[in-house]
């Protein structure tokens, strides 16, 4: 599960908005929210790896976002 409030204040912490990132990783705005509002379990591996590079996240950073849960 991702967590959302964080890629959104990592979107605006970087100077950006959904509209603006949405095209670097290859999908229309309106689809970009749309996955956003479904807790991102849409976006594909490919799509967050573009996210990750666009909004230029460390390795701490991605993991804070992308990964949320525990595995044990």
């Amino acid at each position: 599960m991702i967590n959302i409030n964080k890629l959104k204040g990592k979107i605006v912490e970087r100077g950006m908005s959904v509209g603006t990132l949405a095209p670097q990783v290859g999908i229309d705005k309106a689809t970009f929210y749309r996955k956003l509002q479904n807790g991102g379990e849409d976006f594909t591996i490919r799509e967050v790896g573009l996210i990750v590079d666009a909004l230029e996240l460390n390795l701490v950073e991605a993991n804070d976002i992308f990964f949320t849960q525990l595995v044990s």
